[in-house]
Order: structure tokens, then sequence, then C-alpha cells
């Protein structure tokens, strides 16, 4: 393997991996989630903006929801590997498709955009045209505008669910999977895929549920995992 040449040792800044700012302290996610909720825009970005929390998804795949990927009867969100914004292993290790369980959060916040965008391919229709999707930066100019900027970004939602859930013990490998990161083991990878998602449900909803008890002011330390052990 060919080394860096001399003269450009130390030219060129070593490459680190990009960490995005996220707020993970309950009482902070608690004044989060009520700004979220007292958010006056348009009807499309506050359900965007509501939904972002609950789904741990990139901003460009929650952006470009379309209405075909989502399954009310299984609560489900099924999002085609192609349109997913992640590295070629990522898709790879992904196959075909990325499984989202809803909870009853996440559905409620669907069923009332449904209405207004349910004739139309995407769930989250653009400010200019309803037969394109809302831009993907929609969400980052709202953090913006509420005071957020070098604290929260779009992105940061996925940071924030996946720090403080493995804070509280919840198992990293089911993490991993809902956030659609890489399993270095192909064969492992595939056995995640299709073991993790009853667990993912589950772990989603207790997420939506301790979400809304910070939102009501409630000073908790962990997600209540009552049906652990049952």
């Amino acid at each position: 393997m060919l080394g860096v040449p001399a003269d450009l040792k130390g030219a060129l800044p070593p490459y680190r991996k990009k960490h995005f700012p996220a707020i993970t302290t309950p009482e902070k996610v608690g004044h989060l989630m009520r700004v979220i909720d007292d958010y006056r825009g348009s009807l499309v970005v506050r359900c965007a903006f509501r939904l972002s929390p609950l789904v741990m998804l990139r901003p460009s795949e929650l952006a470009g929801a379309e209405w075909s990927e989502i399954d009310f009867e299984t609560e489900t969100w099924t999002i085609p590997v192609a349109r997913m914004k992640a590295s070629k292993a990522v898709k790879e290790d992904n196959l075909t498709k990325h499984i989202i369980p809803l909870s009853r959060q996440a559905v409620a916040i669907l069923k009332e955009i449904q209405p207004f965008s349910g004739r139309f391919q995407h769930v989250f229709t653009g400010a200019r045209s309803r037969r394109k999707p809302m831009n993907a930066s929609t969400i980052n100019i709202a953090l913006r505008r509420l005071g957020y900027q070098g604290v929260m970004t779009a992105h940061s939602f996925r940071t924030m669910a996946s720090s403080m859930l493995n804070e509280m013990g919840y198992n990293p490998d089911a993490i991993e999977r809902q956030l659609a990161h890489k399993d270095k083991d192909r064969i492992r990878a595939v056995y995640n895929r299709a073991q993790y998602l009853d667990e993912r449900r589950a772990l989603l909803q207790q997420w939506a549920d301790y979400l809304d008890t910070l939102k009501n002011g409630a000073d908790v330390a962990s997600v209540n995992r009552g049906s652990e052990g049952e």
C-alpha cells in the first residue's frame, strides 16, 4: 500500500467522524418536547417536527416519507433501502428495506396529517409544490428559529435517542439496528434484523412514552421498562 508522500504529511487533517450536538439531559429534553409541541408552523412542519424524535431516522429519510411506506394495520413504516441516505455498506447490510415500528404517538401524528397530504405521494409535502417532498433542511431551520442553533439539529434526534437509551441500559444491538447502522458481521446482521423487530417496537413505544412524561414536566431518570422480565 502506498503511503502519504512526505511533502503532504501534516497538510491534510485526519478524518474525524462527524458528531452532531444533542441535548441528552431529561430536564432539557422535556423542555425541547414542549417547545416542539408549541411550534406554530404549517401543519406539515409541525407534524414532521413532532415525529422527528420518535423514529430515529436521518432527516432526508423522514422528509421524503411516502404514504406507500406507511402501513397503519401493522403500525410499521418500511423504507426501501434505495431511499435511505446512508453509505453503500449500510444499504447492503439492510438488503432491501429498513423497518421502523411505529409507536401510538407516531401513528397519531401520521393520521393527523393524512387528510391533508394523503392523496399525494409524500407524507410531508413541499411548501411550493405538494407533489414534491418537504425540504430535508426544514427541521433544522425550525430549530434555529427556536434558538437551538449549535445545540440541536434534525440529525441530533438520533444522537439524543441513542445516547439516552444506551445510558438507560437498553440492548445496544437493538438500538443500532433501529438507527440502521452497519453491523460488521453480516451473518449477525441478518439475525439482528429479524431478532430485534419486536424488541425495537417495545423500545420505540417506551421511548415515546418517556418523551411524553418528560414533556409533561416529570422528573424521570429513565424509561419505564415495566415489560422487562415478564
